[in-house]
């Protein structure tokens, strides 16, 4: 569901430090918002601080959300808690594999850009035209 990022309300909030969060309104820029905020029936934000504040600064008027029909406070403050904690970052290795894939992935070899080009090729050569009626 969209609502208007004004009407998101910002109660009393465990983070406290936002951090940098240029790298997150760059990726924001650049692939949107890949994790809705969660917020309460009363629109109270529940999980998304810095992605509410890098799509202020970008200068969004609404956001993607999850309600969730939540008013209890000890509850609210679990699920703050649970979404920054009960994450895990890649290790070392996976994050040197996943670098390593995108950047053959964004610069293919000699044989796999002549690969991609014969497929692309023989896919328009023998692509059906509709038939004519």
């Amino acid at each position: 569901m969209q609502i208007r990022v004004e009407d998101i309300k910002i109660k009393k909030r465990i983070r406290r430090d936002l951090g940098d969060v240029n790298p997150l309104m760059e990726s924001m820029k650049k692939y949107g918002l890949l994790c809705p905020l969660i917020v309460n029936k009363s629109y109270e934000l529940i999980a998304g601080r810095r992605r509410l504040e890098a799509a202020r600064l970008l200068g969004w008027q609404t956001l993607s959300v999850t309600v969730l029909d939540r008013d209890d406070d000890a509850e609210k403050l679990e699920m703050e808690i649970d979404e920054n904690i009960l994450r895990k970052d890649f290790t070392t290795d996976e994050l040197a594999d996943g670098y390593s894939s995108l950047e053959k992935a964004r610069n293919p070899s000699f044989f796999k850009r002549l690969w991609l080009a014969i497929k692309r090729f023989f896919s328009r050569l023998f692509r059906r035209k509709p038939k004519n009626r």
